[in-house]
């Protein structure tokens, strides 16, 4: 099939068709400087702040699902088959205010007003599906979005008053008629678009991806754009062929076998939570954590992984769960352990044209206890400083088996093989936590950075350990008052 020379999208109510489009366009350009939809702001460029907050809409596995992104660094090229809605398009169903809208004046929630349509947005996206939230609710969908005037507690009481003013709009109403056309548009072909010599290529399923890429074995894979996003904005890097993943639906699968959860690479973080939590409730206060809800939108499982960073947030506790990995290259496939995957800093276990497809996680026996920890400056939205997954498995009160992943104490995701050797074969103790924990400077020799000092990693790790004893003795609530 010839692939298709443009991209096309709704924007608000109207169609928009480009075909001079680069790999490194941005949405948020697009609407500003093209569309003159200058509701949508820049303030950070690097999806930080919020201010640049969209909806956007896309017909998925689930039907049609909409999610806040940051347009500061979504890829233009990346909203192919997708709705986009700005601040411009809410509206109440008499035409006025939104509910959401309406709230945010009665509530005195705006101050300079910068901020204010990220804000209001987001709480646009939490009222879809909850418009009546709790207080809880509104902090963590609110975690992508900074208030330089300090103004949370209006917004937060807006937030939860704004199901009192309606609980549907035009949104919801022209929703069959949304999907209708994103549904028209899927037509099943590969999309390649290009300005100057700058291209962007959409796959138009897996199997052609793995063709693509073994045509183009040095071109940039790029699912959420989360971390690219910034290559563009911050570093101005030119990206002369992107793949473009995030729509292939063959990547988004999620299933569950007798022993094993297994995870599409493209399976966004907002996406894996249910799932993940169900098999593994101890991850939950440590997914929260992880970036903003728009990065959490945007962002994938499989992008995280790839992307090989020695702070990443999933390897630490997937590694620690014995995750696999099923890298894929043309129509070969391989099956390994997450942590062979990286070798040194930016250097993986990863062929040119390889890509990862899937995540194995086996499922928990029992008999083993398990942790995620994540430690930063911010509590929330917030890159690590060091993160960790421990499972130890306890049999008749011996720890049989051990595995501790740090992240940040390293180049690379890596387990703590000394502290691990310190614990298996002992009793379950605090003593020997303790033993495990003056094992760590046999394992690593942390560097000092702008997110915390060799020696702070290296207590904190081993404070970590000493943290996990007394949380499985049930001491937790002095420990979260501390943290």
């Amino acid at each position: 099939m010839t692939p298709r020379r443009e991209i096309r999208f709704l924007l608000n109510d109207r169609p928009v068709h480009q075909t001079q489009v680069a790999a490194t366009d941005m949405l948020l350009d697009h609407l500003r400087l093209d569309q003159r939809l200058r509701g949508t702001k820049e303030g950070c460029a690097e999806g930080d702040c919020g201010a640049c907050t969209v909806l956007v809409g896309r017909l998925g596995l689930r039907g049609l699902e909409y999610a806040p992104v940051n347009a500061c660094i979504r890829a233009l090229a990346s909203c192919d088959g997708c709705h986009v809605v700005t601040v411009e398009h809410l509206r109440g169903t008499d035409g006025g205010l939104h509910p959401v809208q309406r709230a945010m004046v009665e509530h005195h929630a705006s101050q300079c007003g910068f901020c204010t349509p990220g804000f209001v947005m987001a709480l646009y996206a939490l009222w879809m599906v909850t418009p009546h939230p709790t207080e809880a609710q509104i902090e963590t969908a609110l975690q992508g979005n900074l208030c330089r005037c300090t103004g949370y507690a209006p917004i937060i009481r807006a937030g939860l008053a704004m199901g009192d003013y309606g609980t549907t709009d035009p949104l919801m109403e022209e929703r069959a008629q949304v999907a209708e056309t994103l549904a028209r548009w899927q037509d099943g072909a590969q999309v390649e678009v290009a300005k100057g010599e700058n291209r962007a290529i959409l796959p138009a399923s897996v199997d052609d991806l793995a063709d693509v890429l073994t045509a183009y074995p040095d071109a940039r894979i790029v699912a959420g754009a989360t971390d690219v996003g910034l290559w563009v904005t911050k570093f101005l890097r030119d990206i002369p062929l992107a793949v473009f993943i995030n729509h292939l639906d063959g990547l988004r699968q999620v299933r569950e076998t007798k022993d094993a959860l297994h995870l599409g690479a493209m399976v966004s973080y907002e996406e894996a939570r249910a799932p993940l939590l169900a098999h593994f409730p101890h991850l939950a206060r440590y997914w929260d954590r992880i970036a903003g809800w728009q990065v959490r939108a945007m962002g994938t499982l499989g992008g995280n992984i790839a992307n090989g960073s020695p702070i990443g947030d999933t390897p630490p506790p997937f590694i620690a769960l014995g995750a696999r990995l099923v890298l894929r290259k043309g129509a070969a496939r391989r099956e390994i352990p997450l942590e062979d995957l990286f070798i040194d800093y930016g250097k993986q276990d990863r062929a040119p044209g390889e890509f990862v497809e899937e995540i194995i996680l086996p499922k928990p026996r029992p008999d083993t206890l398990h942790a995620a920890y994540k430690l930063s400056k911010r509590r929330d939205e917030d890159i690590s400083a060091v993160a960790l997954g421990i499972a130890l498995t306890i049999e008749e009160g011996t720890i049989s088996e051990a595995r501790l992943a740090f992240g940040g104490m390293a180049a690379t995701p890596k387990r703590a093989t000394q502290a691990e050797a310190a614990l298996i074969g002992q009793p379950f103790t605090v003593d020997t936590l303790e033993a495990a924990a003056r094992a760590l400077p046999q394992d690593f020799t942390p560097l000092s950075d702008m997110r915390a000092s060799a020696d702070y990693r290296m207590r904190a790790s081993q404070n970590l350990l000493r943290r996990f004893w007394f949380e499985t003795q049930g001491e937790t609530a002095a420990l979260e008052d501390a943290l």
